[in-house]
């Protein structure tokens, strides 16, 4: 689950978007196709300029997601 904050350009992203990986698929009910198609169409829609806040890890803008995430470009 995330909220995206629209006045603010912030996304938490929580447990469905990590810096260099996604949420784990390998535990009961995960499915890669579901996590990935939300994520570029629902993520990757948002504003470029937007500041994620991870489940772990450092903060980073959206747009060095799209670009250089290993699993998942936009």
């Amino acid at each position: 689950m995330s909220f995206w904050f629209a006045q603010d350009k912030l996304l938490i992203a929580g447990d469905t978007l990590f810096r260099r990986g996604v949420g784990r698929m390998d535990l009961r009910g995960g499915d890669y196709k579901a996590i990935e198609r939300s994520i570029r169409q629902r993520l990757y829609s948002l504003d470029e300029e937007a500041i994620v806040a991870t489940g772990h890890g450092p903060d980073t803008l959206l747009a060095e997601k799209m670009c250089e995430h290993p699993f998942i470009r936009a």
